[in-house]
């Protein structure tokens, strides 16, 4: 179990992972009982087509890459590690997908693109490499998510699900 302490000592989390522990530290060493949290990691799953389709997603209207089974699918971990002094570093592990910042809005293929940053269900941002800075999150529980994207912006999916996955952290009010 791996813990960080701020030094404001607001919180920090040590797994996010399903089942995993995430213990939360209001002032310098105190610790608050921790609390079991879910995260949900969209894994691959073997398709038969490989046919771009449209769906709604949130507010806008996003296409959909479908990755067929003969394809290596791309897969997505998001890891949030809490900063030594302020907000979270977040990791993105890709396996069979390249970060290609310079070929956004080029044709796309499933190998390369962009990443999508969702924090309590809003896209806040493009993520272009394996690493984030996020200097700050609202009081109380909050979902990161992280999708894959091609190089067109369309969702990366496998068997019509998203590849992606999402992160629980838990923020204690600030003494």
């Amino acid at each position: 179990m791996r813990s960080h302490l701020t030094p404001l000592g607001n919180l920090i989390m040590t797994s996010v992972r399903k089942g995993a522990l995430l213990a939360v530290y209001i002032g310098v060493g105190t610790l608050v009982t921790p609390q079991i949290v879910q995260s949900h990691h969209t894994q691959p799953q073997t398709v038969s087509s490989a046919d771009q389709k449209t769906k709604h997603h949130h507010h806008k209207h996003h296409k959909q890459l479908e990755i067929s089974a003969n394809q290596a699918p791309p897969t997505v971990e998001l890891v949030a590690h809490p900063d030594q002094v302020q907000g979270w570093n977040l990791e993105l592990k890709v396996t069979n997908f390249n970060f290609a910042p310079t070929k956004v809005n080029a044709p796309s293929k499933i190998s390369e693109g962009h990443a999508h940053l969702y924090i309590n269900d809003k896209k806040v941002t493009r993520l272009y490499g394996n690493w984030y800075y996020l200097s700050e999150l609202p009081t109380g529980t909050n979902t990161l998510k992280v999708t894959l994207n091609s190089n067109g912006h369309e969702a990366l999916v496998r068997r019509g699900q998203p590849i992606s996955d999402t992160a629980v952290i838990q923020v204690a009010p600030r003494p």
